[in-house]
């Protein structure tokens, strides 16, 4: 029997595998296998760009009638509530004997269902011989509104991306202080916005300046951006996210790319940087402790994978 409080349903696609067991260990601290994990965690679906659902494990028996016992003991009374099962890998329970369980459990909560426009969601799953009851999350997608910002550009983050970058960078703790150091049109910050997080971006280039603060404005998310090199800040972060410009092949930027590089450990105490090339050797050059990596892939007209460096001072 699962000792966690908490189910996740996580769903990605086969571009953005390492992405997610990145994110996954990062915030749960744990190794990705299959579709789902338990966690004493509590992580809202929406702050995640995998995360599908999240049940709060209420109820727990490996007797089914004893937890229809311990359900009605709960005395749930609520209005507009709705059942859902959720059927997991291994559970080889048919569709009608499924049916027919939440049926029992329909008519044990007080109240009148709502399917369409539920007030609450009850979830019933069975894993390993023990049924489980608890209240069920889904991510809303509301951010997936952000697709349509004003202003974008065709080689920038993917929200996906932005969003796990996000999580990465703060370990899903909202207390951190984050800053964009490339902001470009603002994908990061606007998922860090959304997500609730205090983050701050930069960009030198004047027009990915008026970008950033025209889609910023657009979902009417506060935050400061500033029209400025990187190594002119001299305020301090938790963590800062560098999204590396795509020129940076040849020799002739390495000094522009080591800049960033330098001038952001100076601010931050961890990094989070994007590149296509690979930068292992700047990262040690800076005396930067290189955590964990990872890879996702750019799908569409132009193909290429960005490397996703996880760094600390």
């Amino acid at each position: 029997m699962q000792s966690e409080q908490f189910l996740y349903l996580i769903k990605y696609n086969s571009n953005e595998t390492q992405l997610c067991r990145l994110e996954t260990k990062l915030l749960f601290n744990q190794e990705l296998e299959g579709n789902h994990f338990f966690s004493d965690i509590e992580f809202e679906p929406d702050h995640s760009a995998f995360i599908k659902k999240r049940v709060e494990i209420l109820i727990a028996s490996s007797d089914y009638d004893e937890l229809l016992l311990l359900i009605k003991s709960k005395k749930i009374h609520v209005e507009g509530f709705k059942l859902e099962y959720i059927k997991l890998k291994g559970d080889d329970i048919e569709y009608r004997p499924r049916l027919d369980k939440l049926r029992d459990i329909g008519y044990i909560i007080s109240g009148e269902p709502d399917y369409y426009h539920p007030t609450i969601t009850y979830a019933l799953f069975y894993q390993s011989g023990v049924y489980y009851f608890g209240k069920s999350v889904r991510d809303d997608a509301e951010w997936q509104q952000h697709n349509n910002k004003p202003c974008s550009f065709s080689n920038s983050l993917s929200m996906n991306t932005a969003k796990t970058l996000v999580n990465i960078a703060s370990f899903g703790d909202k207390s951190k202080r984050l800053i964009d150091t490339c902001c470009g049109v603002g994908t990061v910050m606007l998922e860090g916005c959304y997500g609730g997080y205090t983050i701050e971006g930069c960009d030198i280039n004047i027009k990915s300046y008026h970008h950033t603060l025209k889609n910023l404005d657009h979902y009417g998310y506060k935050a400061e951006v500033y029209h400025s090199d990187i190594k002119d800040l001299d305020q301090q972060y938790d963590a800062a996210i560098i999204d590396l410009p795509y020129n940076l092949y040849s020799a002739s930027t390495d000094e522009i790319m080591e800049n960033i590089i330098a001038s952001a450990s100076k601010i931050a105490k961890r990094l989070v940087i994007v590149s296509i090339a690979d930068i292992k050797e700047v990262i040690d050059k800076y005396g930067l402790k290189l955590v964990d990596f990872s890879t996702v892939d750019k799908v569409g007209k132009v193909k290429f994978t960005r490397n996703v460096w996880v760094c600390e001072k």
